[in-house]
């Protein structure tokens, strides 16, 4: 990548800083500020891979475009086009031109699916409650450090709603949806808020990446050249900063 940006002069910046490629393990995303400047990229990044023996792969590699308007010129590598997407997945999350809506669209359908395949386990009465929960909450954790337990932890309360109500209760018991509330948090403890959660996570990686000074902090924090689009504009993680603490950006 540093051979291709010999001659390459970008024109995406970020407080005066050019970002031209994002790169993680063996993946590389390259950005440009039109068509013709990517395709230029795209150009010198397979030149120069071609001189250690490597090639871009035209299957795997994408074109999104993050533009109302759609895209005219085609990208090529070694003579075949480059498909162009409305979103890709990238390090795990998608990445889509609809914000984040398809990733948790996309995670929700995940922790049901793995629930649902432990209904032999939820449903029978011979299991004890207290080893439904720890396995539970196993999943729930495991969750947490992929990142996908904000966005699951409404179906995880339901899950041990059912839990409790098929081990410990049938309907000749008469008990409450009150009652069977109140032994879940005995259980495991009260229960938390889902935007709670949320915004405490929120909080806490935007404390911890304040407090750095790499390039997620660059864009975080900065600007960019351009102006925002008419109409109503989607809500950043700047406007939720400024909510929940009640103060500007630079004094947080």
């Amino acid at each position: 990548m540093t051979d291709a940006l010999v001659d390459h002069s970008g024109t995406v910046s970020i407080g005066g800083r050019p970002i031209t490629n994002l790169r993680f393990a063996d993946d590389i995303d390259e950005l440009g500020g039109n068509e013709c400047e990517l395709a230029s990229l795209v150009e010198q990044l397979n030149k120069a891979s071609s001189n250690f023996g490597m090639e871009i792969s035209a299957e795997t590699t994408k074109i999104m475009s993050n533009s109302k308007k759609s895209s005219k010129k085609e990208i090529q590598v070694n003579g075949q086009i480059l498909e162009s997407v409305t979103k890709f997945k990238y390090i795990g999350p998608i990445i889509s031109d609809e914000g984040s809506k398809p990733e948790i669209l996309s995670r929700i359908a995940q922790t049901t699916a793995a629930l649902t395949k432990l209904k032999l386990i939820w449903n029978p009465k011979n299991i004890a409650i207290s080893s439904k929960i720890r396995l539970l909450r196993g999943m729930y954790e495991k969750k947490q450090e992929r990142g996908h337990n904000s966005k699951s932890f409404d179906q995880i309360n339901l899950k041990l709603t059912q839990i409790e109500v098929h081990s410990s209760t049938t309907s000749q018991h008469h008990i409450t949806n009150a009652e069977v509330r109140r032994r879940i948090e005995n259980a495991i403890g009260p229960h938390v808020d889902l935007l709670t959660i949320v915004r405490q996570r929120k909080l806490k990686w935007y404390g911890h990446t304040t407090r750095s000074s790499g390039l997620a902090k660059t864009i975080m924090q900065d600007t960019v050249n351009g102006v925002r689009r008419r109409g109503r504009q989607r809500k950043r993680l700047e406007d939720n900063i400024k909510e929940w603490t009640g103060l500007e950006l630079r004094n947080t």
